[in-house]
């Protein structure tokens, strides 16, 4: 069961559409459910004499005596809107039952608390089978005006209680850290634009794939700009400083104006504040040139996400929250720089695990440097070289797994439902993207003795755990991998023994992949060594100032993000 509160100015108007005919005809027989005095509210809907001025009227009666208290001037915000909508294959509900609903959330959220006989006025309008419109005008009998902070998070609360009363389907507890929902205007106008989303959520998209990717809050504004999307920055009158922000989709207006959504609207932690907090301010030229290594960034990366899982293991809840929020900056990059049919699936994870990395503790974001850094490097990478974006997806995995039991074991369950999902995607992301490389690493497996070889390595070093190695499917290309491992410089039996150690294999269903993505992602030590060499002679510095990257950093960036 879903509430969503709202505030407005007009009573009529909200009247006119909770008994008129709906945008697209969808409200069928009207009618009142509930009311502050079900004998003094005229109900439109069943009394055909009845209209909605009158009914607008003696919900006004005691904004009116206010209104004149305060010489002319009408209390702002006057109408209390909240519609209540049970979930997809709930039962129906009688009338009798909308009513009790809609009395128990007027009196949790403050409204009209329970035998108040100076409480505000209010009505239930049920127009559809599924949900009922809670409305009230939010000034007492006393002239008053009702305690409704957090009125949204007590509303929440009350269905939660209703779910279990009613035996309906058991929703998600949110933490009021959610961002808004679209309103039903909005996807009516997605519909007729032949949209699957509306401008709310499609910009809160791009603004969290951008900041994942750019490095200031000046670079953030120039690719979002990059996009089409119109910026509107918010300037502080006194120190004329930026202090907030609101954008505009392409094409999305009403009467000729752009429709603008402020940052903290998209979601609490795209506000401007929220943001200088994780992008503080550096000019594009201090942008990192690219590095000689092209498989240097996901080496780091590989290494900074493996590191997170042990962070959320930690016991200070404040970095691991620091560190889940770079996680999802990483993900949006990860699906950045994909080519393939799974980069959907890595785009639907980092869009699910945007509800995953906020929650109502506040995040130690100066511990996930390495891992923000580290993140942003892939959005300026090279596309993957030689697959280590699956080790990186691999590992991405295991840390959205471990994510959602983090929030699981806080209460947390719209994050640890996000994170779940997130993890599907990632799995299916995975294995459309591994099972072509894993099959063709086991065709070019080594030959019989050198395969023997590899085993006793294995038996040598891991005797535990060597058996289920040897019998997973992945053994053949594990093989392959240790034999280019080999060829980089790396002795099997230490490389064996060191990424064994990472992680506990008893837990692996697959501990031959584990092993495999592991091994893949270390560095070619006989190739650093020969660039440590350049570098002492000169070659490779010279080489850099005669030769500077002939593609812009930016100009990369945002025609990837423009492509994604």
């Amino acid at each position: 069961m879903v509430p969503d509160v709202s505030t407005g100015s007009s009573t009529l108007g909200l009247i006119n559409y909770l008994f008129g005919k709906g945008r697209r005809d969808e409200h069928t027989d009207p009618h009142i459910v509930a009311a502050w005095d079900m004998a003094g509210a005229p109900d439109p809907g069943r009394d055909p004499t009845a209209t909605y001025t009158q009914l607008a009227r003696r919900l006004d009666h005691h904004v009116d005596l206010r209104t004149r208290e305060l010489g002319g001037k009408q209390p702002p915000q006057h109408v209390w809107h909240c519609p209540v909508r049970t979930a997809p294959g709930d039962r129906y509900l009688t009338d009798t039952e909308w009513a009790e609903v809609a009395r128990r959330v007027i009196a949790a959220t403050g409204i009209a608390p329970e035998g108040d006989e100076q409480a505000c006025r209010w009505i239930a309008v049920r127009h559809a089978e599924d949900h009922i419109h809670i409305m009230s005008t939010t000034v007492r009998a006393d002239g008053r005006r009702p305690r409704t902070n957090r009125d949204g998070w007590r509303a929440q609360r009350e269905c939660r209680k209703i779910e279990v009363e009613f035996g309906l389907r058991r929703l998600k507890s949110g933490d009021l850290t959610a961002p808004r929902t679209p309103t039903g205007a909005e996807r009516a106008k997605a519909e007729r634009q032949g949209r699957d989303e509306t401008a709310r959520e499609w910009l809160r998209e791009q603004a969290y794939a951008v900041a994942a990717a750019v490095r200031s809050i000046d670079e953030y504004f120039t690719v979002l700009r990059s996009l089409g999307i119109q910026v509107r920055p918010r300037i502080g009158p006194e120190t004329g400083e930026v202090t907030g922000y609101s954008l505009a989709a392409p094409g999305d207006t009403a009467q000729g104006e752009p429709v603008w959504y402020g940052g903290s609207k998209l979601a609490p932690d795209l506000s401007y504040n929220r943001l200088c907090e994780r992008l503080p301010t550096q000019t594009l030229a201090d942008r990192p040139q690219r590095v000689a290594d092209p498989a240097e960034p996901w080496h780091r990366a590989e290494t900074a996400i493996r590191d997170t899982q042990a962070v959320l293991d930690s016991g200070d809840d404040a970095v691991a929250q620091g560190h889940l929020d770079a996680f999802g900056d990483a993900l949006h990059n990860l699906a950045l720089t994909a080519n393939g049919g799974h980069r959907a699936e890595l785009q639907a994870a980092a869009r699910a695990f945007n509800r995953a990395r906020r929650s109502a503790i506040r995040a130690d974001h100066q511990a996930a440097t390495a891992l923000r850094e580290a993140a942003k490097e892939l959005a300026y990478a090279p596309h993957d070289p030689g697959g280590l974006a699956i080790a990186l997806i691999f590992a991405a995995l295991h840390v959205a797994r471990a994510a959602a039991k983090w929030h699981e074991q806080r209460g947390h369950e719209q994050q640890a439902a996000a994170a779940e999902e997130a993890f599907r995607h990632l799995q299916a992301g995975y294995q459309q993207a591994a099972q072509p490389i894993l099959a063709d690493l086991a065709r070019r497996a080594p030959r019989a003795t050198t395969a023997s070889r590899f085993e006793q390595d294995l038996r040598a070093v891991l005797p535990d755990h060597a058996d289920r190695v040897l019998a997973d499917p992945a053994w053949s290309a594990l093989t392959t991998t240790l034999a280019r491992a080999e060829t980089a410089g790396h002795n099997p039996r230490h490389i064996l023994a060191e990424v064994a150690a990472r992680r506990d294999l008893d837990s692996a269903e697959r501990p031959a992949e584990v092993l495999n993505w592991r091994i893949a992602v270390q560095p070619n030590r006989r190739a650093q060594a020969a660039r440590r060499q350049s570098t002492l002679s000169g070659t490779t510095s010279t080489s850099a100032a005669l030769h500077p990257p002939a593609t812009p950093v930016n100009m990369t960036l945002e025609e990837r993000c423009r492509h994604r």
